[in-house]
């Protein structure tokens, strides 16, 4: 299913990357100035949407009797590549498989063994799965961090798209902060506070899932997505209106 990204939604999967077991809808909300609730749906919708897929714990396998952890790569046929990525997770001491958009070497099988032997065993299984083994390397250590165009310090906070072909048109999504300028006030307001640009013109207010045609009675509130047009670029000054 399709899913419309906002500020938002970045700054949660952000977040969430960064410590997901620490990190609780109060937190999100207090460092993005939004709702507890409005975090709590977001997630809801993230996870619904299949964007975060799930949570899991990072385990040092060496630390746990010395286990061995074994990154196999493998070939499968692309026909075959992810029913044989499943088969592959259900072989006891697999705990991860990728697939990979390649010609050879297209699944790397993360397996965990109790020595050497063992982890021979595993690659054995895996050949007798059907998968063609390229490469095994013991793997010493994995690194990760939040994706940064997520974080609070990326450069734009809004969602830009161009609008038309080979022309300066452009749609935005931002959302409306709590005790921003443009927080609870009606579209025919904003316009007579000069609060939206001349060339801006508002196409879209999404609110709890729903989606209103704007008119000029239309009230903007807090964690309104608002879809915004220009034929050339969103000044500037438009954007901050829906910043607190």
């Amino acid at each position: 299913m399709s899913y419309e990204f906002d500020d938002i939604d970045r700054r949660i999967i952000h977040a969430l990357e960064r410590d997901a077991r620490n990190t609780s809808a109060p937190d999100i909300a207090e460092e993005m100035d939004v709702s507890p609730g409005t975090v709590r749906n977001r997630i809801g919708k993230l996870e619904d949407a299949g964007v975060i897929r799930g949570y899991h714990a990072d385990v040092d396998y060496e630390r746990v009797e010395g286990r061995l952890t074994n990154v196999i790569t493998a070939t499968a046929s692309a026909s075959e590549r992810a029913h044989l990525a499943q088969q592959a997770l259900d072989v006891p001491g697999v705990v991860q498989v990728r697939e990979v958009m390649s010609g050879r070497g297209n699944l790397a099988v993360k397996v965990v063994g109790t020595d050497t032997e063992d982890l021979s065993r595993l690659a054995r299984k895996l050949t007798n799965v059907g998968l063609d083994i390229e490469d095994e390397a013991l793997l010493q250590d994995e690194h990760y961090r939040p994706y940064g165009p997520f974080g609070p310090n990326a450069a734009d906070d809004a969602s830009r798209e161009p609008f038309g072909h080979g022309t300066d048109d452009e749609v935005i999504a931002v959302t409306v902060e709590a005790n921003a300028p443009l927080d609870g006030k009606t579209l025919q307001e904003a316009n007579e506070a000069g609060l939206v640009g001349e060339n801006v013109l508002v196409v879209a207010v999404e609110r709890e899932g729903a989606t209103i045609t704007p008119k000029g009675d239309t009230t903007l509130r807090a964690d309104d997505l608002v879809k915004v047009y220009s034929s050339t670029s969103v000044p500037t000054d438009t954007l901050e209106a829906f910043r607190a």
